[in-house]
């Protein structure tokens, strides 16, 4: 064999090699994934310990959520036997709710539901929930408006005027009713007398409408509106004034000594 010919078969050989040494990787690369994970070989949702190395050194994984960021094994599709990715449908909005403030600002929500929840790695639900802002302005609005009078209960209780004339028509004497109001806050002028330094933060305190004090609606005027703060002020107090939320009320009632009386 002359020098041509050993060269020829040196290359033959050379090609040969790589062709084998090609076809061979290739054939390892394709077995590479899913497969040949320890069970389970394919994971739920989004699992980063759910991964294989390829020949080439590289990770893939056998989890629901590769289909989304695309690094999925070659063979995640026929192995773990997932079909295509189905994404979050959501329905129409409803309607607003009411505001969550009677008086003044509040806020006010509305929601939607899930028609097809998302699958294999779809795409998932957006926002189910939205709140915006309010302004509630009831009719009992202006009720919260008024500011409460109040003096101690030892100032007034049945008073009768000695200056009335037999003759002058009597007023109708109506039944009291009881208030009870928390206060919320109460200036530094309130602790200057006795009966007003009562009227400290979150104490609650019963106030009482009697009849003298009644207005044509046969109430109070600043009895208060429950869950809603409305504001008091000491008539024999100068300065002394604050809020409070009223929680409960009674007919027909009368407060315990050291309360206060409505003016």
């Amino acid at each position: 064999m002359g020098a041509h010919g050993r060269s020829s078969a040196r290359l033959w050989f050379v090609f040969s090699g790589c062709l084998a040494l090609l076809c061979a990787g290739f054939v390892l690369q394709a077995e590479a994934g899913c497969r040949e994970r320890a069970n389970p070989n394919c994971c739920p949702g989004r699992n980063n310990g759910c991964f294989e190395y390829t020949k080439r050194k590289t990770v893939c994984y056998c989890d629901t959520y590769c289909q989304r960021t695309r690094d999925c094994c070659e063979d995640y599709q026929r192995v773990c036997q997932i079909s295509a990715a189905i994404d979050c449908v959501v329905g129409s909005w409803g309607p607003w709710s009411s505001c969550t403030s009677l008086c003044g600002v509040g806020s006010t929500e509305r929601s939607r539901q899930v028609s097809v929840p998302p699958r294999n790695g779809g795409t998932p639900c957006p926002d189910l929930k939205q709140r915006r802002g309010c302004f509630g302005n009831e009719a009992v609005c202006n009720s919260a408006k008024e500011v409460a009078k109040v003096l101690p209960d030892s100032f007034k209780r049945n008073f009768k005027d000695p200056w009335r004339r037999p003759h002058m028509l009597m007023k109708e004497e109506k039944a009291s009713y009881c208030v009870y109001l928390r206060v919320k806050q109460a200036s530094a002028a309130c602790k200057l007398k006795l009966w007003s330094a009562q009227l400290v933060r979150d104490r609650l305190v019963c106030a009482e409408c009697q009849s003298d004090a009644m207005t044509k609606s046969d109430r109070c005027g600043g009895d208060g509106i429950e869950s809603i703060r409305t504001f008091w002020a000491a008539a024999s107090a100068p300065g002394c004034h604050g809020s409070w939320v009223r929680e409960q009320s009674s007919e027909r009632c009368r407060c315990p000594p050291y309360s206060v009386l409505f003016v």
